[in-house]
């Protein structure tokens, strides 16, 4: 199938560049040397990791909530469809190329939440918003890489580390929920989590309707 570049980027803190292409009825993000990252056509696992979490609140009229990685959009999406009109959504995105990119030609395909009054983008790496102490989030979604097996940047590690964990704990509310995606299960992650004094639960979800290839979703919150 014929595909037309629209855009590249060079992820910062790293050697890899990472290619939007256009298809006849879709788009697809890809690493050079490592394959597609991610695609619209296939997203219902990152609809789930903004989904899910929300439904484990009490209270979805006015969540604050915390987005690692806009990607195609869709998480971010997820998370304003299943939440109320006091929310507030801050999404992280290291490459600025792709809030560009979700400006542009992708918005259409996620229904452009970056033009919803409750979204804010961060410019940056969503590591230095779970360090601050200045605020806390219902809701913590991290999708930045392929899972604690870093595939497009290795800064990413310190998310999936002991360190990183204890820091998004430290940012969520009382009764938040913490959210994290993976192209593949990872059961010493999971123990990770729960060495972290977290109660945890594991989905798998297929990444395009009812067949086929599945992602891991790790469900966590305070005991």
């Amino acid at each position: 199938m014929k595909r037309t570049l629209l855009g590249q980027a060079v992820i910062p803190g790293s050697d890899s560049v990472m290619k939007l292409y256009q298809g006849k009825d879709d788009c697809t993000i890809v690493i050079s040397g490592k394959g597609e990252l991610m695609s619209t056509r296939k997203h219902a696992s990152e609809d789930a990791l903004g989904t899910l979490p929300c439904e484990m609140l009490k209270n979805t009229e006015s969540v604050s909530a915390l987005i690692g990685g806009l990607g195609m959009g869709f998480t971010l999406a997820a998370v304003l469809a299943a939440t109320g009109a006091k929310s507030s959504v801050v999404v992280a995105e290291l490459v600025p190329e792709v809030i560009d990119w979700n400006r542009g030609p992708l918005g259409s395909h996620s229904g452009h939440p970056l033009n919803d009054a409750r979204t804010t983008v961060y410019p940056g790496d969503v590591c230095d918003l779970l360090r601050s102490p200045a605020q806390r989030y219902d809701v913590i979604a991290l999708d930045v890489d392929n899972g604690p097996e870093a595939f497009s940047s290795t800064s990413n590690n310190w998310l999936y580390s002991p360190e990183g964990i204890g820091s998004a704990c430290a940012r969520l509310t009382p009764d938040g929920v913490l959210a994290y995606w993976s192209a593949t299960p990872d059961p010493a992650f999971a123990r990770q989590l729960r060495k972290g004094g977290l109660r945890v639960s594991e989905k798998s979800v297929f990444a395009h309707g009812s067949k086929g290839t599945k992602h891991t979703i790790w469900l966590a919150r305070h005991q």
